[in-house]
């Protein structure tokens, strides 16, 4: 059997991925007005994927961070996550429809990243009450929105890990 070799091109949607010391200057390249949200998206799944589609039809544009591993860490979560490396979770990120460009940040909040992108809208899923989301007051002093979206679908990646592990015990 005959083998061929052939080089495909990079997928397309690679073009999304901003590391954080771009993301001013690729965010102002961006249509207006901009959508700004941020998370883990550790296992992507149809509470994300709606959450994200709901949130870029806030806007023209929209901008995701992802926590890095080592922030993902900081908060709290099962000790073994993040699941996917970010890397991973970037690219998954990208691939989407509903999102323009995918940036990462290390700190604790994505305050910096948030002062960077200088977004019109600024969204969190619905367990965050609008002034507690980080970044509100600077994107608000701006004449931006800040939104919280219910969610749609109840549905969460601590449960999903919960259910995959209950069913390997069952072999």
């Amino acid at each position: 059997m005959l083998h061929c070799f052939m080089t495909y091109p990079r997928p397309s949607f690679e073009s999304k991925l901003c590391a954080p010391e771009t993301l001013a200057m690729r965010c102002a390249q961006l249509p207006r007005p901009l959508v700004f949200t941020n998370g883990c998206f550790d296992i992507l799944h149809r509470g994300h994927v709606t959450y994200l589609a709901q949130a870029r039809s806030l806007g023209a544009a929209m901008v995701v961070a992802l926590n890095t591993d080592a922030s993902v860490k900081r908060l709290g979560k099962d000790g073994e996550r993040p699941i996917n490396a970010l890397e991973d979770r970037v690219a998954v990120m990208a691939a989407l429809e509903s999102v323009d460009l995918v940036t990462w940040f290390d700190a604790d909040t994505p305050l910096e990243c948030i002062l960077s992108a200088r977004p019109d809208i600024l969204v969190k899923g619905g367990d965050w009450a609008p002034e507690a989301i980080v970044g509100a007051a600077a994107v608000r002093a701006r004449g931006g929105q800040v939104h919280s979206i219910p969610f749609e679908f109840d549905r969460s990646t601590t449960n999903l890990i919960a259910r995959i592990r209950a069913s390997g015990d069952d072999r």
